[in-house]
């Protein structure tokens, strides 16, 4: 099990001062953030793709590159790479360039995005926002596993024997998680590949991931890539905690209360109760977090948001202090009970295991599964 962090990279006013960092502040802390997530032991690490305010994580792999240098350990992922709108040789190689640079320590979450506007500015139409996935996607996966690509598609120009440089490290692509919080389409294609499925459920009620993640689990299956509990699932979750309950409450309620992406709507109270949100003690976070596996099952990786919302430097910097306390208690309660054929998370080496002792599975071509991801909607 992977447990780590993530941001979407806002630049929000501290609602507690009124003071908004700038976007250099709020890009050298997240380096420092990232740092210190490896020192108090996380494996993972993942930033957002944003290219319109008030985010600034306009270029990822420029980003992740700055940090791996500066860590041994972390796996340095996204929690959203624009499938849609990204040139997909771009993406091929500028991945497999970070593969080379970090010693295999990435991987990439693909999604569409969430802001319609971002499509024209790419030369994009937000309506063929699925077609444009499902085409992408079967480009990327062809630059990687294969040295030299004719291709034609509709969306971009025809490549004739094109190579992408540099060639995936050991020859092994960086593993690929489909990220979706509404999209049964976006599960079919990731069961469909047998890649990962990460449902960054920090917004709704339990019961609509539920959905999403059993459909892929059962299409994961159809596919013939194993038994549908061997299915590769990440999550997203949030938490805020100090020592006691209450103070965690007050001190995250203005942040709350105020923050473009929670304010305005339901109360802290109700937030809570309904998502995956903690705000409180460390034990309360624990128990909360461990009841996951209940709804979903065992998985393989768990993300966090916590520098979000205005929250200040030193304040998430003391949040991934008490997440690295705790960090062993949930590592323990998730292992216990947990079959042995249920993969581990997804990392170079054993990407590289696998290369070396594949299994055989027969899968539909890629029009028959796209035919059945539009009878899943």
């Amino acid at each position: 099990m992977q447990f780590g962090i993530f941001s979407v990279g806002d630049v929000t006013l501290d609602p507690t001062n009124g003071r908004m960092p700038t976007e250099a502040e709020r890009i050298k802390a997240i380096v420092q953030i990232a740092r210190h997530a490896e020192e108090v032991g996380l494996d993972v690490f993942a930033t957002g793709e944003h290219h319109n305010p008030p985010f600034y994580p306009s270029s990822p792999t420029t980003l992740l590159g700055y940090i791996g240098a500066q860590t041994e350990r972390l796996i340095l992922s996204t929690t959203t790479t624009l499938i849609t709108t990204n040139d997909p040789v771009k993406i091929a190689e500028d991945f497999a360039m970070l593969q080379h640079l970090v010693d295999g320590r990435t991987d990439l979450v693909l999604g569409r995005g969430n802001t319609a506007p971002v499509y024209p500015w790419f030369g994009k139409n937000p309506h063929d926002a699925l077609e444009l996935t499902i085409e992408n996607y079967a480009l990327l996966r062809r630059l990687w596993d294969e040295d030299v690509v004719d291709w034609s598609g509709k969306f971009r120009t025809p490549l004739h024997n094109f190579t992408a440089t540099p060639r995936p490290l050991d020859g092994v692509a960086p593993f690929v998680w489909h990220g979706s919080i509404r999209t049964p389409q976006i599960a079919e294609l990731a069961a469909y590949y047998g890649d990962g499925f990460f449902a960054n459920n920090i917004f709704w009620p339990k019961e609509h991931y539920i959905r999403l993640i059993n459909l892929y689990r059962e299409r994961y299956e159809h596919y013939g890539h194993g038994k549908a509990h061997q299915a590769i699932v990440g999550l997203g979750g949030q938490f805020f905690m100090r020592r006691n309950s209450q103070d965690a409450v007050r001190e995250f309620r203005p942040y709350f209360d105020n923050a473009p992406v929670y304010g305005h709507g339901p109360s802290l109270e109700d937030f809570t109760s309904q998502t995956p949100l903690t705000v409180g003690s460390p034990a309360e976070f624990v128990e909360k977090t461990l009841a996951f596996r209940d709804y979903f099952g065992d998985y393989q990786r768990q993300l966090f948001l916590v520098d979000h919302a205005g929250l200040p430097l030193k304040t998430v910097l003391d949040q991934l202090d008490l997440l690295g306390e705790v960090l062993p208690e949930l590592k323990a309660g998730f292992e216990a009970g947990r079959p042995a054929d249920v993969p581990e998370g997804p990392t170079h080496a054993a990407l590289l295991e696998r290369k070396a002792s594949p299994e055989p599975a027969e899968a539909q071509a890629p029009a028959e599964a796209h035919a059945e991801a539009e009878a899943a909607k």
